[in-house]
């Protein structure tokens, strides 16, 4: 099943990229029904899809159509438009080339808990400051009533403080290593004056300390040629 999968994008990748058919039509039309027959889903694609695909394929043979930049463009436009074939959430790898791909996933939980810090501090400090603020002029607010006033600039100031001077330009991502599928997670962006990892992050798995690359705005995890 996967070689006449492998097959049909082959064909696919030559029509679209060079124009030359691998197979005639006739033959195309067997290769795809007998696919569609047997249930792959590579068959049941959009154009983009196809293009994706193909490109991807190409890329793990060290041979690709298109950079990375136009690849990653594709994948997230596929990703917006809900596409189940633009996310890869089992490690693939293959044997020619021995690269070995899998998608991450934003870490949104962990990312969230990097804004806690200042916002616990800023809330403390409006709390304390309003309270005497008002105090002086004899008016007892309950505290909860200031917190509901001070929400807006609180979480203003939050994010701020959080992006510009904490966590600049914070992501975090997990997810399984390309060759062994152990989880590890990567923090992009700078630390206070420590800079991180910015488009792109070079990482040792904590399992099998293989060395991996993950793209930021794909969140696209590939080992090093081999």
């Amino acid at each position: 099943m996967e070689e006449k999968e492998r097959i049909y994008l082959d064909a696919v990748q030559s029509y679209y990229y060079s124009g030359r058919e691998l197979l005639k039509q006739s033959e195309f039309d067997l290769l795809k029904e007998d696919l569609q027959w047997n249930g792959s889903p590579v068959v049941v694609l959009n154009r983009k899809e196809a293009r994706f695909l193909a490109a991807q394929q190409a890329y793990l043979k060290g041979d690709p159509v298109m950079d990375d930049k136009e690849f990653d463009e594709l994948k997230l436009e596929l990703k917006q438009e809900k596409s189940k074939i633009a996310v890869s959430k089992e490690p693939k790898c293959i044997i020619d080339t021995g690269i070995c791909t899998v998608t991450l996933n934003e870490d949104t939980f962990r990312s969230n808990l990097l804004y806690l810090p200042v916002g616990i501090i800023l809330t403390l400090l409006w709390t304390i400051f309003s309270y005497e603020l008002f105090a002086a002029v004899k008016l007892y607010l309950n505290p909860l009533v200031l917190l509901i006033f001070g929400a807006l600039p609180i979480y203003r100031g939050t994010e701020f403080i959080t992006n510009e001077y904490v966590f600049i330009n914070p992501k975090i991502a997990y997810g399984p290593c390309p060759s062994c599928s152990a989880e590890n997670r990567i923090y992009f962006g700078d630390i206070f004056s420590v800079e991180g990892f910015k488009e792109e992050a070079d990482v040792k798995c904590t399992s099998c300390k293989i060395n991996f690359k993950v793209q930021r705005d794909s969140l696209r995890a590939s080992t090093v040629p081999k």
